[in-house]
């Protein structure tokens, strides 16, 4: 890896073409600002050619003057820059297919009309002063010899990066490593990851093309986008701080609070279980791993530490839990609890568990408190009695 690696965020174009996602023109603004702040160095906004309400936040997007360049997508068509061109947008990404699949299929054209589409457009929207992305859509499927001249001819026509797209998510690291290592070296253009998660591997995908010498990634707060969605921008930017010591200088610990406003305003609920900022991620209910991050290092069982991202550490009591959960559990109601005490309590705590398959609320852990300390006092008495 050399040089510096920036972040293309297409939350606001590819995230919303999520089925079932649409985003008002307030939450857009929003989305951008949150985005921007975090650090992410370019917003794709929209496709300005939908005019009406989408040109309307693009441009409302334009006037915030945010730091983060703004783009719009566009397909290989003069008429479509020219709409991005009236929304006062820094930049485009011009998209066109190269697998012999779209060309045919989709475009029903050729190879030598896909060059001549993509080199005119490129050509109009430089001479106009804006940067260039061009896209190589479902490049994962493109025949080799016709991408690297795709990439070759749109350098020359002053193109400033290649989007590599894998648009049905069908690629696998070390495949992406060799296609993008070749393409770097005989086109020597800056390649972007654009990459899909239909197989699990968006973000996988996504480092294996900055490893082969990519230095722009496309993502999507929360993973967002079609299908099984895009290469998530948290996995991505954590990915590279922690795994390759590669800091971007985002402010990770707003991760989490731009991720539940992207959640709530797409009408996805923000899975638990999610990498990076899902509330499990610090979630404690077993002491095997609990003891060592509460009580002795965090780091033997964390690869960062939950404010990175803006999560807390929670213990969660159920059946998995011990003794010591319980007495470390009820310093937060602000109960002393003495190990014999927890060692009473525990068997009601794990059937109350088993019996509802799911941790306990702190209302239920009080509850069974409440209830074992009652009968604790009526046996006391009957003894003394």
């Amino acid at each position: 890896m050399k040089g510096n690696i920036y972040i293309v965020d297409t939350t606001l174009r590819d995230g919303e073409q999520t089925a079932g996602v649409v985003f008002t023109t307030k939450e857009k603004l929003r989305i951008a600002q949150l985005l921007d702040s975090i650090g992410v160095h370019q917003i794709e906004a929209g496709i300005p050619v939908m005019g009406g309400d989408e040109q309307e936040a693009i441009k409302k997007i334009v006037k915030l003057k945010l730091k983060a360049s703004i783009m719009a997508w566009n397909r290989a068509l003069i008429g479509d820059i020219k709409e991005s061109l009236k929304c006062g947008v820094d930049a485009v990404a011009i998209s066109v297919s190269t697998s012999d699949i779209h060309i045919r299929h989709k475009l029903h054209s050729s190879r030598d009309e896909v060059l001549q589409r993509m080199v005119k457009s490129v050509e109009f929207a430089k001479k106009e002063g804006v940067y260039v992305s061009v896209n190589a859509e479902d490049a994962s499927r493109t025949d080799m010899d016709f991408l690297i001249q795709f990439a070759m001819e749109a350098k020359r026509a002053g193109a400033d990066r290649l989007r590599y797209c894998d648009t049905v998510g069908i690629m696998e690291p070390f495949l992406v490593y060799h296609q993008i290592k070749e393409l770097k070296k005989v086109a020597n253009i800056d390649i972007e990851m654009h990459t899909h998660n239909d197989f699990g591997m968006a973000t996988a995908n996504a480092l294996g093309g900055i490893k082969a010498g990519a230095n722009w990634v496309g993502v999507t707060m929360n993973g967002l986008g079609e299908r099984a969605g895009n290469a998530a921008l948290e996995e991505v930017v954590m990915a590279l701080k922690y795994i390759w010591d590669l800091d971007l200088g985002f402010k990770t610990d707003r991760l989490r609070e731009v991720a539940e406003y992207v959640a709530q305003a797409s009408g996805r609920s923000l899975p638990v279980c999610k990498t990076i900022v899902g509330s499990n991620m610090f979630k404690l209910e077993s002491m095997i791993h609990g003891e060592a991050v509460i009580m002795k290092n965090p780091r033997e069982y964390e690869a960062f530490s939950p404010e990175e991202v803006g999560l807390e550490r929670q213990i969660v009591i159920g059946k998995h839990s011990d003794e010591k959960s319980l007495i470390i559990k009820f310093k937060e109601y602000g109960i002393t609890l003495e190990e014999e005490e927890a060692r009473e309590i525990l068997p009601r705590i794990r059937t109350a568990a088993i019996n509802l398959k799911r941790s306990l609320f702190d209302k239920e852990i009080v509850g069974i408190y409440n209830e074992w300390q009652k009968g604790h006092l009526n046996w006391k008495i009957a003894e003394e009695n």
